[in-house]
């Protein structure tokens, strides 16, 4: 699981200023750790070097570092279904890739185009070529996050998106959660804590259910901790930006409470994720 820092107070300011220019309920709101590259690279630097390679290692993270301080130019958001991601690509004023930088036959669908100071890719995995649905859950989530980074190169990734909530933890439909932590809820195996829950089924069996209330989770999803693994992997921080259009330990039906609130609440979450882009617009991934 991803170990994720705390937010700086600027962000938190964002999410609640005081000025109420973001009207959301101060739930789970946190930041992800930024992880270097040549963080990435001192953890595995295990090998006796010469002070050819410590001299040339130096100077690569002095660049890294030079990279961190300049601004946020290329964003990608990574968005499950169709309908989540619509209302941003009018907002955004982006349009389709008509030159596919993916693989031929994969289904994923690139909208790109400049917001404001930033180049915006939004990625959706498209539809499921067998059933006609759109392509949730972890393995599309894994797949074309790897992909998009190999392409495009980010600064940032966003995973947005919907997901259900628990009225444990004070969670209500309509609520815009930033999480703060991430982990995997239908391994069976132990998982460390996290906010933010990720499986494979909308639905939540016993086993599933136990883990995610080990991980203290406000929220679960599908594709969120398959973002992270991804991206933890090649070193690209996230963030993951989730609204809520169920509760899980309601009495209603997920399905059914899910499609119910699906256009409304992915309104909210085009709001939300609108405040986020702007806010870091301009920024170093050190100011955020």
């Amino acid at each position: 699981m991803l170990q994720l820092r705390p937010p700086k107070q600027s962000l938190l300011e964002m999410i609640n200023p005081p000025m109420d220019i973001f009207p959301l309920p101060p739930l789970f709101i946190c930041a992800p750790q930024f992880i270097s590259k040549s963080e990435k690279r001192g953890k595995s630097s295990y090998k006796t070097r010469s002070w050819l390679s410590e001299v040339a290692e130096e100077e690569a993270m002095g660049s890294e570092q030079k990279e961190e301080k300049e601004p946020i130019s290329t964003i990608l958001i990574i968005i499950a279904m169709q309908k989540e991601a619509l209302p941003l690509v009018n907002k955004f004023q982006l349009s389709e890739d008509t030159d596919p930088l993916f693989p031929k036959g994969v289904p994923w669908v690139r909208y790109h185009g400049v917001y404001r100071d930033l180049n915006v890719n939004i990625i959706w995995p498209g539809k499921d070529k067998l059933l006609g649905v759109d392509s949730v859950g972890t393995i599309s989530a894994s797949l074309v996050t790897y992909a998009s980074i190999q392409a495009l190169n980010p600064d940032l990734i966003i995973n947005a998106g919907t997901a259900g909530g628990f009225k444990a933890k004070g969670a209500c439909i309509g609520d815009v959660f930033l999480a703060s932590d991430v982990a995997f809820h239908d391994r069976r195996i132990p998982i460390p804590v996290g906010k933010l829950s990720t499986g494979d089924s909308l639905d939540m069996c016993p086993h599933d259910e136990a883990s995610i209330v080990a991980n203290d989770a406000a929220i679960k999803d599908m594709e969120g901790a398959a973002v992270a693994y991804v991206a933890d992997l090649l070193s690209v921080p996230p963030i993951f930006v989730k609204a809520v259009t169920d509760i899980v330990d309601g009495g209603k039906p997920t399905a059914e409470e899910f499609l119910q609130n699906l256009v409304a609440v992915t309104a909210k979450l085009d709001h939300a994720v609108t405040q986020v882009v702007d806010f870091m617009n301009g920024k170093c991934l050190s100011e955020l």
